[in-house]
């Protein structure tokens, strides 16, 4: 979930606006965002700051239902509570000597998945292991994961906590970084076959950002093919089947003076099929029906299309009220700190969130997670050590 902030030489447009309404995707139908059955909203903001004694934080999840909460630091991993923020637990009370830690997800309802990097004695590489919390409350690891593939690096999983597969993403470290998927079942510790990618269209150098359609079996991609060159190509829309490995792929929107550059963030809703990116050198959202491989844009407020340096970065899905938001680390060029801009799903804004610090420096955090249901969430951030819990 990089961003870079190499600058294009940009010409900023001022005037705080969402940009032109968007016109409406097609979708499955549903009641009107915020208004969903079983949906009671609070008020909009920021809440409680959650602080880790043990520093820096790689990685935090939320469990769907928001019963609990898990985060790693390169010391140790740590339960909390959503709701109030306090840490429950944290194990081991002393990581073995070269060992850190690292938060994959909350998969397969409530497993969470964490990176062991073990660095053998006389050599400087990390040696990755796959350690299981299952479920979460167990406060302890309980199984190891072992991918049929030796040597990788998970860089996604998911976001799935509804299908017993969820999509992996992952690189070959020992085998020049050959990027490759596959689906597991997570607790089972099963795995269906492993699809190599393309690495001139899916290397990390093209900044891939990886999602999951739990309704098609797909994990889905947004990829930059030429490393987000300005005046390159545009970001290219890739589907792979978990099953076949059969890809489905269509070029994404590539507005702007200098192009979309980088693909920042990617998210999708797999109730509806709509797929939502952030672009870097344009400051633009784009939307897409994944079924209709079509999709259109807004920009995101006090930005023109040379916007760069104010161009969103994460992107979060809550299907259960038909929105995305979209993390915005210098929103309107920093007057009000950062942000989240929650848009519905046919790119209509509907508020924004502010007095975030998303910094550089929290780019392995992890994303923005929310609970649907209480329409609450927790960020990264103020600092590297915490979480910020925000209402929408």
């Amino acid at each position: 979930m990089n961003k870079l902030f190499g600058l294009a030489a940009a010409a900023m447009l001022a005037a705080c606006s969402g940009g032109a309404s968007a016109p409406p995707l097609a979708s499955s139908p549903g009641p009107p965002a915020g208004s969903r059955l079983g949906v009671v909203r609070q008020g909009v903001g920021l809440g409680k700051v959650l602080t880790s004694n043990s520093g820096q934080i790689y990685g935090f999840a939320i469990d769907g239902k928001g019963s609990d909460g898990v985060l790693a630091t390169a010391s140790n991993v740590e339960t909390f509570d959503p709701t109030t923020g306090l840490i429950k637990r944290f194990f081991p009370k002393q990581a073995p000597s070269g060992t850190s830690y690292s938060l994959d997800g909350i998969v397969n309802g409530d497993a969470a998945i964490v990176t062991r990097y073990v660095v053998p004695k006389g050599s400087i590489y990390a040696t990755r292991y796959y350690d299981l919390i299952d479920p979460v409350t167990a406060g302890r690891f309980t199984a190891s994961w072992t991918p049929p593939v030796k040597d990788i690096q998970v860089e996604d999983a998911g976001p799935n906590q509804t299908s017993s597969t969820t999509a992996i993403f992952a690189i070959e470290l020992k085998n020049q970084d050959i990027p490759i998927v596959f689906g597991s079942d997570v607790p089972k510790n099963q795995f269906g076959k492993v699809f190599p990618l393309n690495p001139s269209e899916f290397s990390l150098g093209d900044q891939p950002q990886v999602a999951q359609d739990t309704a098609t079996n797909q994990a889905v991609i947004a990829t930059s093919p030429d490393g987000g060159k300005v005046g390159g190509e545009a970001p290219i829309n890739v589907l792979v089947n978990l099953t076949t490995g059969q890809q489905t792929q269509f070029e994404g929107l590539n507005n702007g003076f200098y192009g979309a550059g980088f693909v920042n963030g990617l998210a999708v809703d797999s109730t509806t099929g709509i797929a939502a990116t952030t672009t870097e050198l344009n400051a633009q959202v784009e939307f897409y029906n994944l079924a209709q491989q079509g999709g259109t844009y807004v920009q995101l407020p006090c930005t023109g299309n040379t916007s760069q340096a104010n161009s969103g970065t994460w992107v979060t899905n809550d299907p259960v009220n038909g929105l995305f938001l979209v993390a915005d680390p210098d929103y309107c060029n920093g007057s009000e700190g950062s942000a989240i801009v929650v848009y519905d799903e046919s790119g209509n804004l509907v508020e924004t969130i502010t007095g975030f610090n998303f910094d550089v420096d929290q780019i392995d955090s992890g994303i923005p997670v929310v609970v649907p249901a209480q329409r609450t969430g927790w960020a990264p951030g103020p600092n590297a050590n915490e979480l910020q819990q925000f209402f929408y």
